[in-house]
């Protein structure tokens, strides 16, 4: 499925990525996998019963409605004008709503990416998680969520932190500082110089 290697911590694991969108060539390179994605994709593996193959596939959902209990008829009460069926003549158990899932054997299409996580984005808000965004500004974020958005989104998480430039390049594989750079544009002026000036006068 994929290789990995023993990390400094035992709970995480080191990923090893042999080809990439940014490595034609197949140099390869390695990735950190936290505890926390570790055990996530074990819980993964698990429930969609994935032993070798894709680790990201599609997933086909089923949901049934609920049906309330049917009492059985006797066979002189269906009349003539309907055909007849010994199934009706058998009482029927009520039956849950249900959901079924099954996972797919081929890789999830990389096209696939943004509409999960817009929809993602989505549910949160009517679920009421992302009470500061209005309508309106839900709408212009989704026109700008793509499957690029969680390594921006992480890039600029790093660069707030703290993380200098060649750590962030090195941790999401940056092969030029020219994009990183673009994406924490913002971030640089308030935390350049200047900013840093400002604020401690403030």
């Amino acid at each position: 499925m994929f290789a990995t290697e023993p990390a400094i911590d035992p709970e995480a694991r080191l990923l090893t990525i042999s080809r990439s969108k940014g490595d034609q060539e197949g140099k390869g390179a390695t990735a950190f996998l936290s505890p926390r994605s570790v055990r996530a994709i074990a819980a993964w593996t698990a429930a969609a019963d994935i032993e070798e193959g894709p680790l990201f596939r599609r997933v086909q959902v089923r949901r049934y409605k609920a049906r309330a209990a049917v009492k059985g008829r006797r066979i002189e009460t269906i009349s003539g004008r309907e055909s007849w069926d010994l199934r009706k003549t058998l009482p029927k158990s009520a039956v849950p709503a249900r959901t079924e899932y099954d996972v797919g054997e081929g890789a999830l299409h990389p096209g696939s990416i943004g509409p999960i996580w817009r929809a993602m984005i989505r549910r949160a808000f009517d679920k009421g998680a992302l009470s500061d965004l209005t309508a309106d500004d839900l709408a212009q974020l989704l026109k700008g969520v793509s499957a690029h958005s969680t390594r921006v989104g992480l890039n600029q998480d790093l660069f707030a932190s703290g993380e200098d430039l060649a750590g962030i390049m090195d941790a999401l594989r940056w092969k030029s500082p020219r994009m990183p750079l673009a994406y924490n544009r913002n971030l640089a002026a308030e935390q350049g110089a200047a900013g840093r000036l400002i604020a401690k006068i403030g």
